[in-house]
């Protein structure tokens, strides 16, 4: 059987946006992966799947499910078709996400600091206030260079016009990169010559940019300052990316028992003796970073961390607080920030969300509970949602019970039609559901975004919800560059 077959059981649905398909014919950004399938068989695109399958295995590419009772790691299911961005659509992105990014870090500067923005009217101080994760400690704290946000993760949506949406902002300790990176490596293996024959653009600098932005942060004046990836440790469901970043920056990975702070500065445990620490990209929550500042009883961080950064003396990487931003009832008032701050227009929008905290919001939602999906402000991962055109009577009623005990925490939104892209399953094409994550790093010379990020995908037939943790897996996602003639 040869793949010119798959295209005719590939059964698009017409309210959604096809990222491959326009009107029964092929975008042209396709054409070129589309023609070299077509020249392999069925046996032979078997066979790279298989190949793919072994290189994640081998690799130990997994991630971790707590709750699925068969043991903690799993390899992370990738798909082995590309999804493929136009130079044009990854411009806009790219100018709407560093456009997000400078109003997202001057919101956190003004909160813990001025407050303008609530003095303006523009958010109430008690939307601010009630968020769990906006933290007094930081108020009026000196972080270096007033930046924030150093490494951001923001999900993005297509919905069935073809426009994207910002869907969330992942301000705190964003996951999934070493996948991004992953899978473009795969790619390599399974087809060394369409990434040139597509002009594909490069994702392998991110490390790079990292390390570099790592390095400018540091306090001391050295050519070599100390750079530390701090980890929770193995059972943390990101141990994998964690290991790799350390791994690919040169930069030693660290538990909390590994440092100790004298003095108000932070040093490393080796065998040579203590050696002072001048940078930490931490991958442990801000609640665990102290247990002399936050949870008392945490294991995970380091006992007086928060007074050495305080005092300059260690650069902590994304800063603490940023949780506040990262919050699903606050996402709803990012387009005011961005004309506040920057006295810009939104270049992405947000997804429609209505606040549970207002009545007549709730209520709307309530009322049309069949076509929303309802979200807690500060779950991740695709915990405690409520789908309601999937949920029983009985799942409603107590979700609803649920809402109404703390409605602040709850958000509502209409369910948006994901795009789908081809993904090759059970020797078929066949379209899923996507969203695209590219990650933003940011240092004290601006914002660089590697062309690319992580397309997650439902595998899960009609289902909206990519996330790895129920059952979502992931693709390659290629940027073409500019000089490939490209269709919209």
């Amino acid at each position: 059987m040869q793949t010119s077959e798959l295209l005719q059981s590939y059964l698009v649905d017409t309210n959604t946006w096809d990222e491959m398909y326009k009107d029964a014919s092929v975008r042209e950004q396709y054409k070129k992966v589309l023609n070299f399938l077509q020249q392999l068989s069925i046996e032979e695109l078997n066979k790279k799947e298989e190949l793919a399958k072994k290189l994640f295995m081998s690799q130990g590419i997994t991630f971790t499910v707590y709750s699925s009772g068969e043991g903690i790691e799993k390899i992370f299911p990738f798909d082995i078709i590309p999804r493929i961005i136009t130079a044009s659509e990854w411009n806009y992105i790219e100018k709407g996400i560093k456009q997000r990014l400078r109003a997202l870090n001057l919101f956190l500067k003004d909160i813990y600091s001025n407050q303008f923005i609530i003095n303006d009217g523009i958010i109430p101080a008690e939307m601010i206030y009630s968020c769990p994760h906006f933290l007094r400690e930081m108020y009026n704290f000196p972080v270096p260079y007033d930046l924030y946000v150093h490494i951001s993760g923001i999900d993005l949506i297509r919905n069935n016009d073809g426009s994207f949406y910002i869907l969330e902002d992942n301000l705190r300790t964003p996951s999934g990169v070493s996948y991004m990176l992953e899978n473009r490596e795969i790619t390599k293996r399974i087809f060394p010559n369409l990434l040139p024959q597509n002009n594909v653009r490069s994702v392998t600098e991110y490390t790079n940019i990292l390390h570099r932005n790592l390095v400018s942060l540091s306090p001391r004046q050295t050519a070599n300052p100390t750079i530390v990836l701090l980890t929770p440790g193995i059972y943390n469901s990101a141990y994998f990316e964690h290991t790799t970043l350390a791994r690919l920056m040169g930069v030693e990975l660290v538990e909390g028992s590994d440092l100790v702070v004298d003095n108000h500065k932070v040093y490393m445990k080796t065998t040579l003796g203590l050696q002072q620490v001048d940078v930490i990209y931490r991958r442990v929550d801000d609640d665990f970073l102290d247990p002399l500042v936050f949870n008392p009883n945490s294991i995970l961080g380091v006992a007086g961390l928060m007074s050495a950064y305080r005092k300059g003396n260690v650069a902590i990487v994304n800063a603490t607080g940023n949780g506040v931003a990262d919050d699903k009832a606050i996402y709803t008032f990012v387009p005011a920030m961005i004309q506040y701050y920057l006295n810009e227009e939104p270049i992405l929008k947000n997804v429609p969300t209505y606040q549970l905290g207002k009545q007549e919001e709730r209520e709307h939602v309530f009322a049309n509970i069949d076509k929303m999906v309802i979200k807690k402000t500060n779950e991740s991962g695709g915990y405690g949602m409520l789908m309601g055109n999937a949920a029983t009577d009985k799942e409603i009623a107590e979700y609803k019970e649920q809402v109404l005990k703390d409605p602040r925490q709850f958000i509502g939104q209409p369910i948006v039609s994901l795009s789908s892209s081809p993904c090759y399953l059970n020797g078929k094409l066949q379209p899923r559901r996507v969203d695209l994550r590219p990650y933003a790093l940011c240092g004290p010379d601006g914002i660089e975004i590697v062309p690319g990020g992580l397309t997650r995908v439902a595998l899960r037939e009609g289902s909206m919800v990519v996330n790895s943790s129920q059952g979502g897996g992931s693709k390659d996602t290629w940027v073409l560059s500019p000089l490939t003639h490209e269709g919209e």
